[in-house]
């Protein structure tokens, strides 16, 4: 029976109300914890708080590092969002990176899989300085060329704006240095699928239908940017002031100091032999009979059956039609120029 009644009263005591008494506190819970203490300081065992911000150049070389490195499309766009704010922003006086620290990190994301990231990279590229850039021209046509025969439509279009980008900022730069002239042609084949089938002696059309079947806008604005790459390689561009045979007593640029760095290394003379592909092709005349040989009939065929389709694709067939026969005209392949 007292076991029963002790029951009773333990269950009794849930339903109880408890008696507050005036000036007594509210008792405290079991699980109180008291916060009332104060502390005069806060150690950290591995970290240092200083009061000095870092500086510029630490901040460009993280965030370079970031957009170079990192895992993360966010942490990679949001580094170059950095840099092409500071670099665009920064007075003349103010610490910057230059291009020969930019570009050999930086060229890379040509590839990247974020279009954010690409069209970023594009805009970092145009604050550059021309001639620092046209001084590193061989690594921007090396990645450009991967970014042109990429399986994503996206890349080859981003890769073909660096390219324009590369033509508007150093000009013939582009088809001079070594392999910029026969392996961006050879690239422009395969995105184009106007490569000739030499087993068969006839035209191949795989390429075209892994590269080139995406949309008709896609393969109609390559065809415009071959048209500028063939107007900037075929043409020569070099003028000659008028001068009267009283006025000249001799060349000056000859014997002036070179504006660019290794201005005989288009030579090789003391490098491995390379092969056509990777030739530096200085002249118009070099540059044309290399086309005229090899590409010469596969791009007329392809500006013709692009001329027939009609559209924005009509229009830049016609206009690379135009470009091959100004720039390969009174050219022969025996002599260079015909005289007529």
């Amino acid at each position: 029976m007292g076991s029963s009644t002790r029951k009773k009263k333990e269950k009794k005591k849930d339903f109880q109300k408890p008696k507050l008494r005036v000036g007594k506190t509210k008792a405290k819970a079991d699980n109180f914890t008291d916060t009332s203490f104060k502390a005069k300081s806060i150690v950290l065992n591995q970290q240092s708080l200083t009061t000095a911000a870092p500086s510029t150049a630490h901040q460009l070389s993280h965030y370079l590092s970031l957009a170079a490195s990192s895992k993360s499309d966010t942490q990679r766009k949001d580094a170059m969002s950095y840099l092409v704010t500071r670099l665009s922003a920064a007075p003349s006086s103010a610490p910057t990176l230059p291009a020969s620290i930019l570009l050999p990190k930086l060229l890379p994301l040509i590839l990247d899989g974020s279009s954010s990231v690409r069209s970023s990279l594009l805009k970092l590229f145009k604050l550059l300085p021309p001639l620092d850039v046209a001084d590193r021209i061989s690594s921007v046509i090396l990645y450009t060329r991967a970014g042109m025969t990429h399986l994503a439509t996206e890349i080859r279009d981003d890769a073909l704006n660096v390219l324009e980008w590369a033509l508007e900022t150093t000009g013939d730069a582009c088809v001079k240095c070594p392999g910029g002239w026969v392996k961006t042609l050879n690239s422009f084949m395969s995105m184009l699928g106007w490569a000739p089938d030499r087993s068969a002696s006839k035209w191949s059309a795989e390429s075209k239908a892994t590269f080139s079947s995406k949309s008709n806008r896609s393969f109609a604005r390559q065809v415009a940017v071959l048209s500028r790459f063939l107007e900037a390689g075929l043409n020569d561009v070099t003028v000659y002031p008028e001068r009267s045979l009283e006025e000249i007593t001799f060349d000056p640029q000859t014997y002036m100091l070179p504006t660019v760095s290794d201005p005989f290394g288009y030579l090789n003379l003391f490098g491995p032999p390379r092969d056509e592909d990777a030739t530096a092709y200085m002249d118009a005349d070099a540059r044309r009979g290399v086309f005229q040989r090899r590409f010469l009939a596969a791009v007329e065929k392809g500006a013709g059956d692009a001329r027939r389709m009609g559209g924005e694709t009509g229009r830049a067939g016609s206009g690379l039609a135009k470009v091959v026969r100004e720039g390969m005209e009174n050219f022969s392949a025996a002599g260079g120029y015909r005289v007529v």
